[in-house]
């Protein structure tokens, strides 16, 4: 009776593993049983990292560093020295704080004493003002005709100078149809118009180009996204200001009801001597 083979010709043995054709790094007569073994864990770990294992970005913390010695950084920010990990832990209770490690590729690792809790918390806080203040480049987008009504430039004027007042950069397109493709001077002339309104406010940062049935020109701003960012809350810290101003002040009735009040208040007589 014949061994039964598979496709490559490997015999197969029943309750082996299963294996590739003659040849490939997996053979065992390639690289060895025990090496297809090591390589086929290192690639199931590395799978289940892929996978969200149990690699973490955060750091490790009090019991979770496994370090004889560690470099110890006081609360205060002082330098404590190298002490071993059990007198770092006792420090770290006698302060009432975590023992974090703050620097685990240095020799001995860097460990700080500080509340965990309130550290996480403050750099969530610097992270959102940072996102708050970022300043995300936004490339507006304004369609024209070369023969646009008057009424419907105005509108798109203004929609383009909104975009440049909020500090993003607009790119002007002239859709051309028909026979006004013969006629592109009618369409540099528009953007001519257009950028002579606005320059007070942007300058042309991309000059006009035809690009098949269109013409495109970008108008970038003079000031940046973050001045621009920065105004509209002062703005609107203004409006609000005002509009709190306006709720406190007393009304016409109640300031002319005073005098009145006081005019009818009887005299007082002089006392008796």
């Amino acid at each position: 009776m014949r061994p039964a083979v598979d496709r490559g010709g490997v015999p197969v043995v029943p309750g082996a593993p299963p294996v590739s054709r003659p040849g490939h790094f997996l053979h065992p007569g390639a690289v060895g049983l025990d090496v297809t073994r090591r390589y086929a864990a290192v690639r199931q770990a590395v799978a289940w990292c892929y996978r969200g294992g149990s690699i973490s970005a955060e750091p490790r913390i009090n019991d979770r560093i496994r370090v004889p010695e560690v470099r110890l950084v006081g609360p205060s920010g002082e330098q404590v020295g190298i002490v071993p990990l059990a007198k770092a832990l006792e420090l770290a209770q006698e302060y009432d704080l975590d023992l974090v490690e703050v620097a685990a590729t240095a020799r001995p690792p860097v460990c700080k004493l500080m509340d965990y809790g309130k550290f996480k918390y403050e750099s969530a806080m610097k992270a959102r003002e940072a996102r708050k203040n970022q300043a995300h480049t936004v490339i507006k987008e304004m369609k024209l005709r070369p023969k646009i009504d008057p009424h419907d430039y105005d509108t798109k004027k203004g929609h383009v100078v909104r975009f440049l007042k909020q500090g993003d950069k607009v790119k002007i397109t002239i859709m051309f149809r028909g026979r006004e493709q013969s006629r592109p001077e009618l369409g540099f002339r528009l953007l001519q118009r257009l950028a002579s309104d606005v320059e007070d406010l942007g300058f042309i940062e991309s000059n006009p180009k035809q690009d098949g049935r269109n013409m495109i020109m970008v108008l970038g701003p003079h000031k940046k996204k973050t001045e621009a960012m920065a105004e509209a809350r002062e703005a609107q810290a203004a409006r609000k200001a005002g509009r709190q101003g306006t709720t406190d002040a007393p009304s016409e009735g109640e300031t002319a009801e005073a005098p009145a009040d006081a005019s009818e208040a009887p005299a007082e007589t002089p006392s008796e001597a």
